[in-house]
């Protein structure tokens, strides 16, 4: 039995964060998960997809977020619990149907989890998704820890209930994806029977009336976080500073106290419902000091909304001193931890500290140096990926007409760098690239001559780019796009999809041909294998000059993670290393500087290039680009 479906009140086990959302789902007696998959999300319902038959749940990766939504509103609409999970970028596909669901309300308990990415290290950008609760006027939760993500995951099914609203949840990566001690509580073992009341109306009009009732739900809302324990204040009675926090500024903020051992100097003001504002609340801490340090990420929600309060009672309260992103004591990009928290600390009440050595991670960084060899951002060894756009590469420049190659985001975005060999010229949203080569596509009548290019993955193509083919049909669009089948939902976990033949249970599926609907949206498609490098480059090169109109080429080959659980290698590979002619080739080291699969090793001593055994995966690509044939390949 998983540690997260055992019923085992007052146990306590060790939960990543995502975990602990879906134990705290499971003990609000949730019944229907839905999800897109992104990091920082993922585990969420990849959690309760593993427990979904054990307890009667269903558990899907949808096609995108707003289906995913809309999946789990149906579950409330019909008297049911409902989760839907996704990360920053995914609320803005699903906030059409938010922000009029917001309007009509809902029915059962319907919690929307939305997982941030501060820095972006696994996103497109580092967006703060607080601003649309403010936009929706809806609750909003952050949990501080792994027991404050199960017990308000828990709290946020009923106070959607109470109000008649779903509930928003925003976690980080760094409680999303760290680990901690949580405290079980009993699972329910009720079994409520789904039914959809005829007499009830779910509807977003009339819209002047709605806005009016959910102005209401939200007043209501308010009173209630006046009371919620998710909001406390730990320190002194009168602090010479007061540490306004949220979400992972909690721990940050403790950990620099701690630094600093200033536990009877600041006070911290940790809030927890941080929309609506619980008003009383905050203006009777505000109370308490004369300098507030606000310490959240990414952006100065929190701060800005304090502010306000501030600026509506500022007669009452005197006068006050703010310090955060605004008054730049706190970055406003980027990731915070317990050092530049601890440094602003530090710089507000001149108390001394002294951190590591200045020089320690310059001698850190130089002694893994010595232990592990430098590696840039790359694709893995076997990535079909890599293949494509070395064949693009060729394509292109036997082409001479200076194409250009528009892309969107997943694993297939470093194509933008060295490893994708500098070929992507565009990133932003998922089918982007698709997007706007429909509208590059249209340029051929003012002059463009350049080749257009999109590429994109098959989850994505699935999410968000068929719209777009559409599009490009209807409206006689002239590229070329690339989908990169490689049988996986690979940037953010293998997750499936409509094309892998299999359901986030691992129930079997049918399997939704790519080829099939790029055809019926009028588009003349083939099927090449990304490993025939010559195949691919011949068919990229013709599809280019001799096809008008709307073309898509399927570049099929399994993710190498993927099939590395489940086949052998293709090949064996190896340098022949007589062969090989190391620097004083005229390649100058053309396999290791240029194609730079990680599965190809310089070798000082030797002077001349190896395979890394332990790396590559025998896709024998590199065999092709060697100018001196010194890599050969053999039947594994």
């Amino acid at each position: 039995m998983s540690s997260i479906s055992q019923n085992a009140p007052g146990k306590t086990v060790l939960l990543m964060g995502n975990e602990a959302i879906a134990r705290g789902a499971l003990e609000a007696g949730v019944k229907v998960c839905a999800a897109y998959p992104g990091n920082p999300s993922s585990e969420i319902i990849g959690t309760l997809a593993k427990v979904a038959d054990e307890l009667g749940l269903h558990v899907e990766w949808s096609v995108n977020e707003k289906v995913a939504l809309e999946v789990a509103t149906a579950a409330s609409f019909a008297g049911l619990r409902g989760l839907c999970a996704m990360k920053q970028n995914g609320l803005n596909v699903a906030s059409d149907f938010l922000l009029n669901l917001n309007l009509s309300g809902c029915r059962g308990g319907l919690v929307l989890v939305v997982a941030d990415d501060p820095a972006g290290v696994s996103s497109s950008n580092e967006e703060d998704s607080r601003i649309f609760a403010k936009l929706g006027d809806l609750p909003l939760l952050e949990p501080a820890n792994f027991q404050e993500a199960k017990e308000m995951t828990k709290s946020a099914f009923e106070i959607s209930e109470q109000l008649g609203l779903p509930v928003l949840i925003r976690s980080v990566t760094r409680v999303s994806h760290a680990r901690g001690n949580v405290c079980l509580d009993e699972l329910p073992q009720s079994r409520p029977k789904p039914r959809f009341e005829n007499s009830l109306r779910f509807h977003a009009l009339p819209a002047v009336l709605n806005h009016k009732l959910l102005h209401e739900k939200l007043d209501r809302a308010k009173q209630m976080f006046e009371e919620s324990p998710f909001n406390f204040y730990r320190g002194p009675e009168k602090p010479e500073l007061m540490v306004a926090t949220s979400g992972s500024g909690w721990m940050y903020s403790l950990e620099a106290m701690i630094n600093l051992n200033v536990q009877e100097r600041v006070g911290v003001l940790k809030l927890g419902t941080t929309w609506p504002l619980p008003e009383s609340y905050v203006l009777e801490h505000l109370k308490k000091a004369d300098r507030i340090l606000f310490i959240e990420e990414v952006d100065p929600f929190l701060e800005n909304n304090v502010k306000e309060i501030y600026a509506q009672n500022c007669l009452f309260l005197g006068l006050k001193a703010f310090f955060g992103k605004a008054s730049k004591h706190i970055p406003d990009v980027g990731e915070l931890n317990p050092e530049i928290v601890t440094h602003a600390i530090q710089n507000l009440i001149q108390v001394p500290y002294e951190p590591r050595p200045a020089d320690y991670a310059l001698r850190a960084h130089e002694a893994a140096a010595e232990l592990i060899p430098a590696r840039a951002l790359s694709f893995c060894p076997g990535c079909p990926h890599r293949a494509t756009y070395w064949a693009v590469k060729i394509a292109l420049a036997l082409d001479g007409r200076d194409g250009f190659v528009l892309g969107d985001i997943g694993c297939y975005s470093l194509g933008m760098g060295p490893s994708g060999f500098g070929q992507m010229r565009t990133l932003h949203a998922m089918g982007s690239g698709t997007g706007l080569a429909c509208g590059f596509g249209q340029l051929n009548r003012f002059g463009l001559e350049q080749p257009v290019i999109a590429v994109c993955g098959d989850s994505t193509f699935y999410h968000a780019a068929m719209p777009a083919l559409a599009n490009a049909y209807y409206n006689g669009a002239d590229f070329l796009l690339l989908l990169l089948d490689n049988s996986a939902t690979a940037m953010t976990g293998f997750q499936p999809h409509p094309g892998t033949g299999s359901t986030a249970t691992g129930k079997e599926a049918p399997v939704i041909d790519l080829k099939a609907i790029c055809e019926v949206f009028g588009a003349h498609v083939e099927v090449v294998d990304p490993f025939d490098v010559a195949a691919t480059v011949e068919t990229l090169l013709r599809l280019l000059q001799e096809e008008k109109g709307v073309k898509v080429l399927i570049l099929k080959r399994e993710c190498a993670l993927v099939s590395a659980k489940h086949q052998k290698r293709l090949y064996q590979v190896e340098v022949e290393q007589e062969h090989c002619l190391g620097e004083t080739c005229g390649c100058n080291r053309f396999c290791t500087r240029i194609f730079k699969c990680p599965g190809l090793m310089w070798d000082k001593a030797a002077g001349k290039a190896r395979i890394d055994e332990a790396i590559c995966t025998g896709c024998g690509v590199c065999t092709r680009i060697c100018p001196a044939s010194a890599i050969r390949k053999e039947k594994a």
